[in-house]
């Protein structure tokens, strides 16, 4: 692998992970697995927590989902072995997910520059 090979799967991994846990179109993905409840403290404010759903599997994919680093454990490993075994369908999204994590850190890097 060389190091251009190994930054685009570094900054598609960084991409797909924040895809599957955060963004509001993959919402429906973490649904069946997590609830956030909201707990007022006593200082009146409001929190929110993540509760993971259920037990057994569905347990254990809902902790999977709640950890970053778990996530994008699984993310590089699919992006990676897909792109060994499936190159013409998994080439193509490592290089749309890259692209889309580089520019979310240029859109990171104005946004600090701006402010």
């Amino acid at each position: 692998m060389t190091a251009t090979e190994l930054f685009l799967f570094i900054l598609g991994t960084f991409r797909l992970t924040r895809l599957i846990m955060y963004d509001s179109i993959t919402a429906f993905l973490r649904k069946p697995f997590h609830e956030i409840v909201e707990e007022t403290l006593p200082d009146g404010t409001v929190q929110s927590f993540l509760h993971i759903k259920g037990s057994g599997l569905r347990h254990w994919i809902g902790e999977l989902l709640s950890c970053y680093w778990c996530t994008g454990i699984w993310c590089a490993a699919i992006l990676y072995i897909g792109n060994i075994f499936c190159p013409i369908i998994f080439h193509p999204l490592l290089m749309i997910l890259a692209i889309a994590g580089g520019a979310s850190f240029i859109e990171w890097a104005v946004e600090k520059w701006d402010s």
